[in-house]
C-alpha cells in the first residue's frame, strides 16, 4: 500500500501534476455542456503542433515547436441566436499546475490568439482563447445587421468561453482550475476590465495591459489624430522628422529623471514644445514648419471640447518615433471603422468630417454601453479576493498611456487608496510601445507577479523588467506601482536593477 503513495510523492517533488482525469482527451467530444458544440478533441504530441493561421515566413514559431504534449479541445458557443462564438482550450498532458490562463485578443480578433496559448501552456497553464465571435477581422462583415455579434465581441463571448473552457478542464481532470487567470493587452486588456467590471466572478486574477476600455473616446482621439494632419496637408508630419522631434524631446527632458539613458522615467514631468523646432526660414529636414509644430501640440494635447476639457488624453513626449500609427498617411484602420460601422454605420463616412465634440458624443450614445468599460466598482471582484494588475508603456504611440492612469485613479475615487492598494496596482513602463518593444524595458513577466499576489497574498512592490536587443539583454530596471518611479540610487550602473529603488517624485 505504501508504493502508489511513495510514487506520489515522487511525482509531486518533481514538480510534475498527474492527470487523474475523469476522461480521455478524445471522449470529450462527448461532453455535454449547454449552447456548446465540442468540434474536437485531440492529444497533440510534444512539439508537433502546427498553427492553423499562415506563418510568419512560412516557419512555425520556436514557441509552437516547443510546446509539450497537450490535449486540445475545440468548440463552437451559440448562446444566443445569431452567435457563433469558436474557442479552443489546451490542456497540458503532464505538469499542469492546477490553475487557468486565459489570453486575449488584439482589434477586431477574429481569431485564437495561439501564440498567447503557447506561452500559456509552456509554463503549465490549461489556456483558453476564442475568436471573439466572428471570424476575420473586416468588421464590414459581421457588424452591420448582426447586433448579436456585436454584442458577443464587446464582452459575451470572453465570459461565455470561460464558463466553457472551466467546464472542458473539470471533464478533463476531473476538478476545477484551482485560480483563474485573464491575461491580455490592448482589446485583451479592454476584455480583461471587461470581465472585472462585468463578471466578477469568473477570474482571480486579471492583467490588463494598454487597455483599451474607453472605446468611443479613444477611437475618437485616434481618428482626431488623422484629421489634425490631414485636414490641412501642411499639417502632415513626415515620418523622417519624428526621429528629429524624438531626439528634441531627449535632449530637452532625458535627464529629468537624474539618468541619461534615452527614456522618459515619467513622460509627464517632460513640458517641451515643439515651437523649438520651428524653421527659420523654409522648410527642412531637422526643423517644423508652424502648421506641423501645431499639429504636434495637438497630438500630445489630445482632443478637447468647446470648454477646453480633455475628451481623451495625449501621446506622450517620447511616443514620437511611432507617431506613424495614428497620424500617418491615413486613419488607423481600426478607429475609422469603429465610427464608420459601430457608431455612423455609415461605409462612406469621411473621418476629415469628423467634430471630435459632436461626434464622441454620438459614440458615447450609439456603442458607449457595449464597448466602453470604465466603471470603476470593483468592489465585486475585490471583495472576493481578486486582484488586478494593470501595465502600459509610456511611448505608446496607438493608446494615450494616460488613459489607464485615469482609470486607475477612478477606481481609488470610488474605493479608496487602501481597498485599491490591497487589490490593484497599476505599472507604467518608460519607453515601452503598444504593448512590447520601445527602448525602455519592455520585457517583463506580469503572470508571476499575479500568481504569487493570488496565491501567496504578497502584493507585487516591483517587478523585473530587461531590455532585449539582438537576443541579448543589454538593461535591466524596476517596474515601480504608480505613482511609484525607478529612482537611481547614485551608484554602480545605469543599466542594472539593482542601483534603482521605487520611490514617489
Amino acid at each position: 500500500m505504501t508504493r502508489p503513495i511513495t510514487l506520489l510523492m515522487t511525482i509531486a517533488a518533481c514538480g510534475i501534476a498527474p492527470v487523474f482525469g475523469a476522461s480521455t482527451c478524445e471522449s470529450l467530444t462527448s461532453l455535454k455542456l449547454k449552447n456548446t458544440t465540442i468540434t474536437m478533441a485531440e492529444t497533440v504530441a510534444a512539439g508537433t503542433f502546427t498553427s492553423p493561421l499562415p506563418a510568419p515566413k512560412g516557419k512555425q514559431p520556436q514557441a509552437f515547436r516547443s510546446l509539450p504534449a497537450f490535449c486540445r479541445v475545440a468548440a463552437t458557443l451559440t448562446p444566443v441566436a445569431d452567435s457563433e462564438i469558436k474557442i479552443e482550450v489546451w490542456l497540458p498532458e503532464t505538469g499542469w499546475n492546477g490553475n487557468l490562463q486565459s489570453v486575449g485578443n488584439g482589434a477586431w480578433a477574429g481569431t485564437i490568439s495561439y501564440p498567447a496559448m503557447a506561452t500559456a501552456l509552456t509554463a503549465g497553464y490549461a489556456t483558453a482563447s476564442n475568436d471573439t465571435g466572428h471570424t476575420g477581422g473586416d468588421p464590414a462583415t459581421f457588424v452591420p445587421g448582426h447586433p448579436e455579434k456585436v454584442i458577443d465581441f464587446s464582452y459575451r463571448a470572453v465570459h461565455e468561453m470561460t464558463v466553457a473552457a472551466k467546464a472542458i478542464i473539470n471533464g478533463r481532470y476531473g476538478t476545477s482550475p484551482k485560480y483563474s487567470y485573464w491575461n491580455g493587452c490592448s482589446t485583451g486588456g479592454r476584455q480583461a476590465l471587461t470581465e472585472a467590471q462585468r463578471y466578477a466572478a469568473d477570474y482571480d486574477g486579471i492583467i490588463a495591459g494598454a487597455a483599451a476600455i474607453y472605446t468611443t473616446h479613444l477611437q475618437g482621439a485616434q481618428v482626431w489624430s488623422a484629421e489634425v494632419v490631414h485636414k490641412d496637408e501642411a499639417s502632415y508630419i513626415p515620418p523622417a522628422k519624428y526621429a528629429v522631434l524624438h531626439a528634441a524631446v531627449l535632449e530637452a527632458c532625458d535627464e529629468l529623471d537624474g539618468v541619461k539613458d534615452g527614456v522618459l522615467e515619467n513622460p509627464m514631468k517632460c513640458h517641451f514644445d515643439p515651437q523649438k523646432l520651428l524653421c527659420k526660414d523654409s522648410d527642412g529636414s531637422l526643423c517644423l514648419t508652424a502648421p506641423q509644430v501645431e499639429a504636434a501640440r495637438q497630438i500630445y494635447a489630445g482632443p478637447k471640447n468647446s470648454q477646453g476639457k480633455s475628451l481623451f488624453p495625449g501621446l506622450e513626449r517620447g511616443s514620437e518615433t511611432g507617431w506613424a500609427t495614428l497620424s500617418g498617411t491615413k486613419p488607423m484602420a481600426l478607429a475609422d471603422e469603429t465610427y464608420k460601422f459601430l457608431v455612423f454605420k455609415d461605409a462612406d463616412w469621411n473621418y476629415l468630417n469628423f467634430n471630435a465634440e459632436r461626434d464622441i458624443a454620438t459614440g458615447d450614445k450609439t456603442a458607449g454601453s457595449l464597448m466602453n468599460s470604465i466603471d470603476p466598482n470593483l468592489k465585486p471582484l475585490f471583495s472576493r479576493g481578486g486582484k488586478v494588475l494593470m501595465y502600459h508603456g509610456w511611448a505608446d504611440p496607438g493608446i494615450a498611456p494616460q488613459s489607464s492612469v485615469n482609470y486607475y485613479n477612478s477606481v481609488i475615487e470610488k474605493l479608496g487608496k487602501a481597498a485599491v492598494s490591497n487589490s490593484m496596482r497599476l505599472f507604467m513602463v518608460p519607453g515601452m510601445g503598444h504593448c512590447a518593444g520601445g527602448d525602455g524595458t519592455s520585457t517583463f513577466n506580469m503572470m508571476d507577479a499575479i500568481s504569487t499576489w493570488v496565491e501567496q497574498g504578497k502584493a507585487p512592490d516591483r517587478i523585473e523588467a530587461s531590455r532585449v536587443r539582438a537576443g541579448k539583454t543589454d538593461r535591466t530596471r524596476p517596474l515601480c506601482p504608480y505613482p511609484q518611479v525607478a529612482v537611481y540610487n547614485g551608484s554602480g550602473s545605469t543599466d542594472e536593477s539593482a542601483n534603482f529603488s521605487c520611490k514617489v517624485q
